[in-house]
């Protein structure tokens, strides 16, 4: 039994050594055309980088310390750096279907990261109009495995059905996916504010003596965005989150009651 066990091991070390041959063989590792394009349009983005400031890449290498965390949708039309005109190195980036806050690990670790180790003053979720999460998520359609993510934007639709109803019977279904929009960035906002490390920063912050802050308001401050694909233009949301939490406790009776 143990030649038989060697035997075989050293035919699938043969037979694993053949595959790896033939996988990265050169035929295999010949670069896809996309990719080419991508790596030269790198190496050409480089070069006028160089041009324009020869200390740029020294000083990115030697760390960040961004100023926003930014929270957006994975959606190909909307680019953070771009839309908002930053640098490399300004903004702090997460992104995900439909710029969901959930109660995730992968969410947590970031939230975590930029505000504990980065400390960000700015967090910034960004909703986009024609969000075709949003979308799916109002027409109760079946979509497989994103239904276990969209299902968080389906409780948004829940919590605001009285007024997205509203705007829907009076102005149309896409005024109705706008305000779902906004009002999924809102509820985002809240989320975040809620986290432990959120609170405790700005507990943390709030105690400090005005001239021993390096910014002159408790951090971080969360901010309500949405960016419209048809103009360019990026609008923030007039929203308060502590208002906002106050007025939804006042109107449960469950929490009102509690001393």
């Amino acid at each position: 039994q143990f030649l038989y066990f060697i035997a075989t091991q050293n035919m699938f070390r043969r037979s694993v050594a053949t595959f790896t041959g033939e996988f990265f063989s050169a035929r295999n590792c010949a670069v896809d055309p996309d990719l080419s394009r991508v790596l030269a349009n790198n190496k050409e983005w480089v070069r006028q980088t160089n041009e324009m400031d020869p200390e740029f890449f020294k000083s990115i290498a030697t760390g960040q310390a961004p100023k926003y965390l930014y929270i957006g949708c994975s959606d190909s039309r909307v680019d953070p750096g771009k839309l908002m005109g930053m640098n490399i190195g300004d903004l702090f980036v997460h992104r995900n279907v439909g710029n969901l806050c959930p109660n995730d690990l992968n969410f947590l670790s970031v939230l975590e990261f930029a505000v504990g180790v980065l400390k960000v003053p700015h967090i910034i979720v960004c909703g986009h109009y024609d969000c075709g999460a949003v979308r799916n998520s109002a027409a109760n359609q079946m979509s497989g495995l994103l239904d276990n993510w969209i299902r968080n934007i389906r409780d948004v639709h829940r919590l605001h059905e009285t007024e997205v109803r509203e705007v829907r019977e009076t102005q149309g279904e896409e005024a109705a996916l706008r305000l779902l929009v906004e009002k999924n960035v809102i509820e985002q906002c809240l989320n975040i504010f809620k986290t432990a490390v959120v609170q405790s920063k700005r507990l943390e912050t709030s105690k400090m003596p005005a001239e021993d802050r390096e910014y002159e308001f408790v951090t971080p401050r969360i901010h309500a965005c949405v960016f419209d694909p048809a103009d360019g233009i990026l609008k923030k949301l007039d929203v308060n989150v502590c208002c906002h939490l106050h007025r939804r406790v006042l109107q449960c009776p469950q929490l009102r009651s509690r001393p």
